[in-house]
């Protein structure tokens, strides 16, 4: 299950974001949608980074059986302009960050493995038909 909490006037389907966590992982996903302002408030405390991003993990370190895989935290100001820049639907953008965010809750780190992430991400996004990923567009 995924609990949605939409800290913005924006409005995106909600439905396809639980498809695709259910899909992912058996655990429940806290997700907070934001904007810029509150997405690099968050940046700037836990990452040290006083700029706004597109998205934020934050996994739960904790063995219990029944303990939430943790939080992801999307900035919609964010990825409505990637959305655009890229010519694709918000909705798209809002599934491709959750597949990024969700992957590294359940520990992926791109930025030291070998292309597991990167693999994985290509997978699901092929399963959900959705346009290129996250890493991918960073590495092109």
């Amino acid at each position: 299950m995924i609990d949605i909490e939409n800290k913005t006037d924006t409005i995106i389907d909600q439905n396809a974001l639980e498809v695709i966590s259910e899909a992912m992982s058996e655990k429940d996903i806290d997700l907070m949608l934001v904007t810029n302002q509150t997405i690099q408030e968050y940046n700037l405390q836990y990452r040290g980074k006083d700029v706004p991003t597109d998205v934020l993990s934050f996994p739960i370190d904790d063995n219990m059986p029944h303990a939430p895989l943790g939080s992801i935290i999307i900035s919609l100001e964010y990825a409505s302009n990637m959305a655009k820049e890229l010519a694709h639907s918000l909705n798209d953008e809002v599934s491709l960050l959750l597949i990024h965010g969700i992957l590294h809750l359940l520990g992926f780190d791109h930025e030291v493995d070998n292309g597991e992430m990167r693999k994985k991400e290509r997978e699901w996004i092929e399963y959900f038909n959705l346009p290129s990923s996250l890493i991918e567009r960073s590495i092109t």
